[in-house]
């Protein structure tokens, strides 16, 4: 599990954890980061593994191991490997930002300052009703900060769910698409290099007055907005996002780990 990790135990270790990790934004990210900065005690991997329990493995075989970053699937499972979590991270089940301190995995959520600060800087006030394309670790930071700014939403996904009360793709009106004018997409659909996959929402009843956020960045502009833009909409990919969250992981794994 650990063969291909770089052992330079002078340095802080940082990673992403997910699955699959084939294009890392976060390794590059802080790759770049650490050179540009002059960041010299502390390096960045991408640790790509289906089976969460391997988490065990690299925190009690990496003495330098300082925090991670988790992305899909992982985003819900790492919550009962927590020792301790913030009150959001209570609340929505769903932890994205991990500080290894004294032996101690503490989760955070990052993705929810990362989507509210990019999100609101296109947000209108007829933007009252959202929908929430998908039910994973992302959908939960964006139906918190959904909520935090008293915006109505339903989540969409491909099959019903007794517990959350969603809509499935099928059910997508005409009704429903002009009386929610905010569509966010919280899936991997249409990230490269399956850029030809897309939400199958009724495209062709969006309006100008329709905002469609894409928390995919790989390509800038996915199909799904492509799409949403063809038909006058406001649309905002997940990059921004990302960067942010990036910078609120740092902040956190420097304020307790050193």
């Amino acid at each position: 599990m650990t063969e291909n990790i770089i052992a330079e135990d002078n340095k802080r270790l940082f990673a992403l954890i997910g699955f699959p990790l084939s294009h890392s934004f976060s390794e590059r990210y802080f790759t770049n980061k650490f050179q540009e900065e002059g960041i010299d005690d502390a390096i960045f991997q991408s640790f790509s593994f289906e089976d969460i329990n391997h988490i065990k493995t690299l925190v009690e075989t990496l003495p330098n191991f300082k925090g991670f970053a988790i992305t899909i699937p992982h985003k819900k499972v790492i919550i009962p490997f927590l020792d301790e979590t913030t009150e959001e991270v209570k609340t929505m089940g769903a932890c994205n930002c991990v500080c290894i301190s004294n032996g101690k995995l503490i989760g955070y959520n990052t993705d929810v300052v990362g989507f509210e600060k990019s999100f609101i800087k296109k947000l209108q006030p007829h933007h009252k009703k959202a929908l929430i394309l998908g039910s994973g670790g992302a959908a939960a930071a964006v139906e918190f900060v959904l909520r935090k700014l008293q915006i109505e939403y339903l989540f969409v996904s491909r099959n019903k769910n007794a517990e959350s009360s969603n809509l499935t793709y099928d059910e997508l009106t005409p009704e429903i698409i002009n009386t929610y004018s905010l569509v966010i997409n919280t899936t991997p659909l249409g990230t490269f290099p399956k850029v030809d996959a897309a939400a199958n929402i009724p495209y062709h009843l969006l309006t100008p007055k329709h905002y469609l956020f894409d928390l995919v960045y790989n390509p800038a502009e996915t199909k799904f907005l492509r799409l949403g833009k063809e038909q006058g909409a406001t649309t905002e990919n997940g990059y921004e996002m990302l960067v942010l969250q990036a910078e609120e992981n740092w902040k956190i794994w420097n304020n307790i780990s050193r």
